[in-house]
């Protein structure tokens, strides 16, 4: 390992971990040359695990010898820069959880078609903006045996830092991506349809099924489609869909936050053929 001290606040090799915004970091004109933070060990070492490469660790002195062992073990060639806690939280602004930070190359994009060649589970994001809960919805998507996830462009990315941490690194592990093209509302329902999905709006209307709906299961190949925060899925998009869902709720209760509505609608239709106690 090139474990390297920081001795210098100012050196631009820790502009990726004190000064560059997200946005630039992931670099949407240019995605392939994008970057995103990994952090803690686990996450480092699921996205070393799907394949993503390393360019430098930011980890507190303590953990060389300790959590991070295993993973820099597996850091060949990769300048590792280390200094104490306190140093390391004035330099980045806030705790490292688990004293460790990891700059990675930003993976190729998938297709659309990638992604749904096989599946039977898809989720579809629609304008879900908040981080927290793009992280929390992949994690549940993952442990409740969805297949892979389409975000519309106006979603929160799901390589933010913090998306990256609320979902414990499962961002690399269930497959994702933002189509290309028109991918909304009624043309993203379309394209699932072509794909031979059907289509179900997680969405309260007079004509929503109960997600206990046995046809829901009976699908073979089933796309769920969540809406932004607060407003909920578009009209177009309900329009278009085979079925619009709700989740029964108790009185005087309208509806659930989308991050937990996704993991109820995970586990009643997600794939069970996916899931393994021994997981």
């Amino acid at each position: 390992m090139q474990i390297i001290e920081i001795n210098d606040f100012d050196a631009p090799e820790l502009d990726v971990y004190a000064r560059l915004t997200e946005n630039q970091l992931l670099n949407r004109e240019n995605p392939e040359e994008g970057i995103f933070i990994a952090e803690s060990p686990k996450v480092v070492e699921r996205a070393l695990d799907a394949g993503c490469e390393p360019l430098s660790v930011l980890v507190e002195r303590k953990h060389i010898a300790g959590e991070a062992r295993n993973v820099l073990a597996r850091l060949d060639d990769v300048p590792v820069y280390t200094s104490d806690f306190e140093v390391l939280t004035r330099l980045t602004g806030y705790h490292l959880t688990r004293g460790m930070l990891c700059a990675m190359r930003r993976p190729p994009a998938k297709s659309v078609e990638e992604i749904c060649r096989g599946a039977h589970r898809i989720v579809v994001l629609e304008e879900v903006m908040n981080p927290t809960n793009v992280g929390a919805i992949f994690r549940s998507a993952a442990a409740m045996g969805m297949d892979g996830i389409l975000l519309t462009k106006g979603c929160s990315n799901p390589l933010y830092r913090r998306a990256i941490r609320v979902s414990m690194g499962t961002v690399f592990q269930i497959p994702w991506t933002f189509p290309e093209g028109e991918f909304e509302g009624s043309q993203a329902v379309e394209t699932l349809r072509r794909l031979g999905f059907t289509t179900a709006a997680m969405a309260l209307r007079k004509d929503s099924v109960p997600i206990d709906d046995p046809r829901l299961c009976n699908e073979d190949k089933l796309a769920v489609i969540l809406g932004t925060e607060g407003d909920g899925l578009a009209d177009t998009t309900i329009t278009g869909c085979d079925y619009t869902v709700m989740i029964p709720m108790a009185p005087g209760i309208d509806s659930l936050n989308v991050a937990a509505a996704g993991a109820v609608a995970f586990w009643q239709l997600g794939d069970p053929k996916n899931r393994s106690r021994d997981r």
